[in-house]
């Protein structure tokens, strides 16, 4: 029987979970994914500047496991480069467990603010419908709780794709700063983008208009949602 693996503590989730080469269509692109264990083992190492033993400290992990994840995460990053592949950055089913340090999820949750949120919708007004879709929306109305001030998404651009519609709205809703989603039904592939940018998904809100949305948000009416419903 195989030892199970060790709990590793990673401290955020990147920004970003896809990379792709420019003017080339996801769709015509073989992936390939880096962990988060493995991310966490980058941004340690490449990004603080910290030693084997210092990142393997941090990662809660052996000299020689985070070595390891590190080598495998170079390698991955190094194939995508070479060979013009996209990246995806992915939650490893096969990992039991992450850790976040509270001070640095305070952190992001400051600047990911929670009073941000993006609504799918057909048009760019508060009294526009809810679209139900969220690859191919029409676009996305962005509203800061605090000021209700709101900001328009269009995304004509990617109801042309044929392929990696939904990953790319959810780069223009992690762009935007937005931490909740409101939408109809999201995809796997846009589901996995959207989480490894740290935004909450309500879904099943097709049927009325953004404000109501925003209003149904408000008084804790929202269906969250962990797992594609689509």
């Amino acid at each position: 029987m195989p030892r199970p693996r060790k709990c590793r503590r990673i401290e955020g989730c990147p920004k970003a979970s896809f990379f792709k080469p420019q003017g080339i269509p996801l769709r015509e692109l073989t992936e390939v994914y880096l962990t988060m264990d493995g991310f966490e083992a980058l941004r340690l190492a490449d990004y603080e500047g910290l030693s084997m033993e210092e990142g393997a400290e941090r990662m809660h992990v052996s000299r020689h496991t985070f070595g390891r994840i590190f080598g495998d995460a170079r390698r991955v990053v190094a194939k995508a480069l070479v060979e013009g592949l996209a990246l995806h950055i992915a939650h490893d089913a096969k990992m039991p467990c992450f850790q976040l340090y509270p001070d640095r999820v305070a952190a992001r949750n400051k600047e990911f603010s929670m009073t941000k949120i993006a609504i799918t919708s057909e048009g760019p007004n508060m009294t526009d419908r809810v679209d139900p879709r969220f690859g191919r929306a029409a676009g996305f109305v962005v509203v800061d709780l605090e000021t209700m001030e709101s900001t328009y998404i269009d995304n004509g651009g990617s109801q042309t794709l044929s392929h990696g519609a939904g990953i790319q709205a959810a780069e223009n809703i992690i762009n935007a700063g937005a931490s909740v989603l409101l939408t109809g039904s999201v995809g796997p592939k846009a589901f996995t983008a959207l989480k490894g940018g740290g935004v909450k998904i309500g879904h099943n809100m097709s049927g009325g208009t953004v404000a109501d949305a925003v209003e149904a948000f408000k008084a804790g009416k929202v269906e969250f949602t962990d797992s594609p419903n689509r």
